[in-house]
């Protein structure tokens, strides 16, 4: 898989996976590094290699755990490395939403927009602190306020400080009404785009159910197989094969080519939508999605960054 599960201990970062793994982002390939790998003090070693001219990576980390496989330069031609570097490198950023009030309370979500808890608005802004290093040229987040919640908050601990604006592209009069004339400002700002084929699954009857509730009334192994299983959707909801249908279209409509143009792109979302794009770059098959550590349970709290370089 894309990713491996590390611990975090006080200055360093042991990476724990014991096989190594490959994932794909157009014609750029990456070998994630077996066992051993370690990181100390922060994000700065360098953990993978690509083939070509590109370098690739990954990244996850949250307010109680950290996975990091982060790239070295792979061979360069003639030229200065520095300048080649900067024309070589893209960044995706995957960031998973912080506590809402309805996984406090242990409730199914899904595309119900439910804001933060204290607690949420805690780990978004550690996440970010995470990734304040990594600079980020344009945001995408899903329709819900979990996630939009969770995008700003981690960016108000970014080091290079810019404001982070949402994009009101919905009529002429609101693209009018929002439109920035200073350029000094804009340069300062990061466009956030929300997206609404980003969100979370659609639960159908299941949302705003408790969830405990839910298996004593059909049974742990029905509720399960609505959870867990690829295509079989809870009553009047998603399945995570259609969530990833619109979710992966529109990742690879929409921000593949940001990236492929140079930009680093942060996107906030869900562990569905997110389980989807992982599952789409690392050409997991649907009985190997379902373990992927960085989101252990769908439609609950566990905030966490994924952290791509190509």
């Amino acid at each position: 898989m894309a990713n491996a599960m590390l611990h975090q201990t006080v200055g360093a970062l042991q990476l724990l996976s014991n096989s190594e793994s490959h994932c794909k982002v157009g014609n750029n390939s990456v070998r994630l590094l077996p066992r051993g790998f370690k990181l100390e003090g922060g994000f700065s070693k360098r953990g993978t290699y690509c083939s070509g001219q590109r370098k690739l990576g990954v990244i996850q980390a949250s307010a109680s755990e950290t996975s990091v496989v982060d790239p070295v330069l792979s061979p360069l031609n003639n030229g200065t490395h520095e300048s080649r570097k900067k024309s070589n490198e893209a960044a995706l950023i995957l960031i998973r939403h912080g506590e809402s009030l309805w996984n406090e309370k242990n409730l199914f979500t899904g595309c119900v927009d439910v804001p933060l808890t204290k607690k949420g608005v805690e780990e978004a802004i550690e996440a970010g602190k995470r990734i304040s290093n990594i600079p980020v040229d344009m945001i995408y987040t899903s329709a819900l306020i979990r996630a939009q919640m969770t995008a700003m908050l981690a960016m108000t601990q970014h080091r290079r400080k810019k404001v982070p604006i949402i994009m009101h592209d919905e009529s002429e009069q609101a693209r009018a009404w929002s439109q920035i004339y200073s350029e000094d400002t804009i340069k300062q700002s990061i466009p956030v785009i929300a997206a609404w084929q980003l969100n979370e699954r659609m639960y159908g009857e299941l949302q705003g159910l408790n969830k405990q509730e839910t298996a004593d009334r059909f049974g742990k192994e029905q509720v399960h197989e609505w959870r867990r299983s690829y295509d079989i959707p809870p009553p009047n909801g998603e399945s995570l094969e259609m969530c990833a249908e619109r979710a992966v279209a529109y990742f690879k409509d929409n921000i593949v080519p940001q990236l492929l143009s140079g930009k680093n792109v942060m996107i906030a979302a869900h562990g569905n939508s997110l389980r989807s794009i992982i599952m789409y770059l690392d050409k997991l098959t649907s009985q190997e999605v379902w373990p992927f550590p960085c989101f252990v349970q769908d439609d609950s709290s566990f905030p966490g960054t994924l952290f791509l370089k190509h």
